[in-house]
């Protein structure tokens, strides 16, 4: 294709994203012999991977369930897990033949002609059947407002840039987040700065033992319901708790795990609570995690009222063309895999709808 071509090139399905879900979605449209093209806007392969900073080795990832068809084994846990994920995904996609274009951005999907979708990025346009949305949340990090927060004369810094524990060394670190990446954030922060202050809107649930397949699906349930009625999505670990492991008990002990609760507004030196307690600092780290990427679909009006896509398994409610894998219950990876399978089942059925309608050929004029 062309870049910059005006003129839509045909296809069945279009996947936008090449992370867990987007690969996953890929292998099981290559077996199912549909025509479809991979578009991703990284610069490489390894998804949202790629962009994580490098202490998060990947011994500390807490799970990364294999793609359809081939296992990741003998990776080293000391390694940078972007390293890891990255050759492994690469691998992947050599292996599969997956062909996937890159860097594109896919700035918009819009209704085309003849009932088929049309999709607009940096490098042309794509008409296709069907679209299957991957793009995780990554790109859209959240950053919450708070009164007074363009006056603070520190840094501020959120999960999807963090650098690594070395360059806070000395400082006064504010992490803001409930959630495993603001754990983790402190943990290593502590090591090196002058001190460090959690904060977070609602006190923290850490979950000891184990977490089987029941407590999974239940978990999973949860966020499913938020999706089916159109509310946006938690992630799965939302609702799991946080897992209360030998460095999290040591936190804990020590102290750097105590949490203090939201403040109420930030000030040029620091943050203050409404009782009038402050704590100044050099960095404020927002670890508030991401929302779901999905503007790029804004055009086909698939948002409820409620903020979010509804969804029944992958499939948008209001257009049955559009499936979103990874999004919601399928946020995870072990869930991205299952739903690209699912979402290729779906569309099957749909293109071979569609093609049983055949035109009925006027009767000739007597």
């Amino acid at each position: 294709m062309t870049r910059g071509a005006d003129v839509p090139v045909d296809v069945d399905v279009v996947v936008v994203g090449a992370g867990q879900a987007g690969l996953s979605s890929a292998y099981h449209l290559t077996r199912a012999g549909l025509d479809h093209v991979v578009l991703d806007h990284a610069p490489r392969p390894g998804g949202a991977w790629q962009f994580r900073w490098p202490s998060l080795t990947y011994g500390k990832v807490h799970g990364l369930h294999a793609l359809p068809g081939m296992e990741l084994t003998g990776a080293d846990p000391m390694r940078p897990s972007s390293q890891v994920v990255g050759e492994y995904f690469a691998a992947y996609e050599d292996r599969f033949d997956l062909r996937v274009r890159r860097p594109v951005d896919v700035t918009a999907v819009r209704e085309g002609d003849a009932g088929r979708l049309r999709v607009e990025t940096s490098a042309g346009i794509w008409s296709a059947r069907a679209l299957i949305n991957a793009t995780g949340t990554w790109d859209r990090p959240f950053w919450p407002r708070y009164r007074g927060q363009e006056t603070f004369r520190g840094r501020q810094v959120h999960t999807a840039n963090y650098p690594g524990p070395q360059e806070f060394s000395g400082a006064r670190v504010i992490v803001v987040g409930g959630g495993t990446s603001a754990v983790q954030h402190l943990l290593e922060i502590a090591e090196v700065a002058a001190e460090t202050t959690w904060v977070t809107r609602r006190p923290p649930v850490f979950r000891d033992g184990s977490f089987g397949e029941a407590e999974g699906r239940a978990a999973v349930a949860l966020v499913d319901e938020r999706v089916r009625r159109g509310l946006p999505p938690q992630s799965v670990v939302s609702v799991t708790g946080l897992p209360l492991n030998e460095a999290v008990r040591a936190g804990l002990a020590s102290g750097v795990l105590d949490r203090r609760p939201a403040f109420d507004r930030i000030t040029p030196a620091g943050v203050a609570w409404a009782d009038g307690s402050r704590v100044d600092a050099d960095v404020i780290l927002w670890a508030t995690g991401f929302r779901a990427a999905v503007d790029h679909l804004a055009p086909l009006r698939l948002r409820q009222p409620g903020g979010g896509i509804r969804v029944e398994g992958t499939r948008a409610v209001r257009d049955e063309r559009i499936h979103l894998v990874g999004y919601g219950p399928s946020a995870s990876t072990i869930g991205a895999n299952r739903a690209g399978g699912a979402a290729v089942r779906d569309i099957r059925r749909l293109l071979n709808r569609q093609r049983a309608v055949v035109p009925v050929a006027a009767a000739p004029v007597a």
